[in-house]
């Protein structure tokens, strides 16, 4: 009897699992335009996230390359990365590595599903290129910044939606098939985007964005004349930038999307920029990303460094006796460079800002050398008000800028053996925006020299905008350079070989094996 009821059971039994006719799943949400245009606009959103450029990226490169260092009010985990105490488990490693790959995600399912969508007239198969160009920008955006602080990094490139576990568990892919996935996306992304947007788009991925990053990447990899060859591109039509003539005006929210006042931004991080995006919960920062207030999209850097809010970090003394160097044309003197007012508070001496509130009701109010010493101006609010009061700024973040990549295309003559004409226009030609006007070099020397001035143009344009770390790991000399700099500063040599490349994430090490077992005396 028992054996008749459970063959019966059997028999009858029906499948009582109910499908949600309305739900939506992989292939059937990205059918239009507007919904794949929301997708491109969530992976953009990624740039936000932990790690990144709400609060952690800053912090991370400004301090590892020396322009920032820790004050008290510091503590924990950023005090680590101040201190090149970085670990396998250090909290803004694994974010920085999370985030990115997040950003590689939403890009695979941006040009997956872009890619499969039919579009209904010549309008949407325009944006469907566009789309999938975008998407491409963003991912090479994401792989340039693995390869570079981790290396050998897995390189997951398509959407699956039920990927099994040898396509989760990737193993780490060689640094040279990472660069040329790299350029291969930017190459693509060439082809796909516009050289400018409407304004209710102003922000998105332009062509000259994906030229810039592929030269920066040919930079980067070493390959001199294919670098100058893409960014000479940036120079002559049919581009249009040019440098800003106020140079404060990159880091000041109302002029950064004004192209007449600021010409010079290839491509920037947006804050409180997207139809409908807004400061949400100012706390997202911390991280809320997309749970906090809804489509939250902003900078704690200007609360977070400011002097008179919560003054987290100082900017080095090495980086401000940097502005002061042997004049161009006449060596026997000093000169102090005019950069250096738009870039940090101080004193007189040392060339930096000495009032801050210029436009505040109460008029400009002396800057407190005497008990602040050397603080952040760049990035600021304090031309406007006195003290800033949340986590939520506007400014956007420069991703990369026009005189970035005049100088990165100096470079690329010098590294060449060309120290003559070309190199030291655009050398000349950065250091001359009407607001700095600095004195102009009337020749480069030798290769060796010119090479040392370059490398000073950059710390100098680009102080704060977390380039000198990538940019003193790829000239071979960070270990050397950080450590002198800190020894005389606070009599430590923190920076050790293994530095050179960030830790994999624990994380990553316990949940993927074949990384797991790729990895040298836990670190990399």
């Amino acid at each position: 009897m028992t054996g008749g009821l459970l063959i019966l059971s059997v028999g009858c039994k029906k499948d009582l699992s109910l499908v949600n006719k309305s739900a939506y799943t992989y292939d059937t949400y990205f059918t239009s335009d507007a919904a794949i245009n929301q997708a491109v606009i969530a992976t953009y959103a990624g740039l936000l996230h932990d790690g990144l450029w709400a609060r952690e990226y800053y912090y991370i490169f400004d301090f590892l390359g020396y322009d920032a260092k820790n004050n008290q009010p510091l503590q924990g985990d950023l005090l680590q990365v101040a201190q090149y105490a970085l670990t396998p488990d250090q909290v803004e490693v694994n974010e920085l590595w999370s985030s990115l790959y997040q950003l590689i995600a939403r890009a695979n399912v941006v040009i997956n599903r872009a890619q499969a969508w039919t579009p209904a007239n010549a309008t949407e198969t325009a944006d469907q290129t566009q789309y999938i160009a975008e998407a491409k920008f963003l991912r090479a955006y994401a792989y340039f910044q693995l390869v570079n602080c981790y290396g050998r990094v897995p390189m997951p490139t398509t959407f699956i939606p039920l990927p099994t576990p040898a396509e989760i568990n990737l193993s780490r892919s060689p640094v040279a098939s990472i660069w040329a996935l790299i350029e291969q996306d930017l190459q693509d992304a060439e082809k796909g985007l516009p050289v400018t947007y409407a304004t209710a788009n102003f922000g998105r991925a332009t062509l000259g964005a994906a030229t810039a990053l592929l030269g920066k990447s040919y930079l980067y990899e070493k390959k001199w004349a294919q670098a100058q060859t893409e960014l000479t591109k940036l120079t002559i039509a049919p581009f249009s930038y040019a440098l800003a003539p106020v140079y404060n005006d990159l880091f000041d929210d109302p002029n950064q999307d004004n192209t007449t006042k600021n010409p010079e931004t290839i491509f920037q991080v947006m804050n409180q920029q997207w139809t409908d995006w807004g400061i949400g919960n100012q706390y997202y920062v911390f991280g809320g990303q997309e749970t906090w207030g809804g489509k939250a999209t902003h900078s704690a850097r200007a609360q977070e460094y400011g002097f008179n809010d919560w003054s987290n970090t100082y900017i080095t003394t090495t980086a401000v006796k940097a502005f002061t160097y042997p004049n161009p044309q006449n060596s026997a003197v000093n000169y102090v460079d005019p950069r250096a007012a738009y870039t940090f508070y101080g004193d007189a001496a040392s060339g930096g800002q000495t009032q801050y509130c210029q436009q505040c009701s109460t008029g400009p109010i002396a800057f407190p050398f005497a008990t602040k010493g050397y603080m952040w101006l760049k990035y600021e609010y304090y031309n406007k008000v006195a003290s800033f009061g949340g986590p939520t700024s506007g400014i956007n973040g420069q991703v990369i800028r026009y005189a970035d990549v005049l100088l990165m295309l100096a470079e690329a003559y010098i590294q060449q053996g060309n120290t003559g004409t070309q190199p030291l226009a655009l050398i000349n030609q950065v250091r001359s925006r009407p607001s700095v006007n600095a004195v102009a070099y009337t020749s480069l020397g030798s290769q060796t020299d010119a090479m040392a001035i370059l490398m000073r143009e950059r710390q100098l344009e680009l102080t704060g905008e977390q380039s000198r770390y990538f940019d003193l790991i790829r000239w071979g000399i960070a270990k050397q350079t950080i450590n002198a700099e800190r020894q005389i500063e606070d009599g430590t040599q923190p920076f050790q070989d293994r530095n050179l490349l960030f830790p994999i994430p624990l994380s990553e090490k316990n949940a993927n094996p074949n990384v797991a077992k790729d990895i040298s005396g836990d670190w990399n």
